[in-house]
């Protein structure tokens, strides 16, 4: 076993969760860059509130969750269709609310 592994092993860690988390921060800085670089101004959506970027953002990582859960609870653990869902789910939020 590699270094790598040793230190992630306690908590069953793949390269697709490290990849995942990685993914996420890499969002969270993007963002992060992007509202220093184009600030915006909050806009209303179909949900009647005003959200941001970073707004959006969270809704649709939670949304994924929810998607993924319940697709682990229903469908089983490939994940493939889920993960498409997810990226339509995404573009839906970032277009409409």
């Amino acid at each position: 076993m590699d270094s790598i592994s040793e230190n992630l092993a306690w908590m069953a860690w793949t390269w697709q969760t490290g990849l995942f988390f990685a993914v996420i921060a890499t969002l969270l800085i993007l963002f992060t860059l992007l509202g220093v670089w184009r600030p915006e101004r909050a806009r209303v959506g179909v949900l009647g509130i005003p959200t941001t970027r970073g707004d959006r953002l969270f809704i649709t990582l939670l949304g994924s969750a929810f998607i993924n859960l319940a697709w682990l609870g229903l469908v089983g653990p490939d994940l493939g269709w889920a993960l498409a869902l997810c990226l339509v789910y995404a573009l839906a939020v970032f277009r409409l609310v």
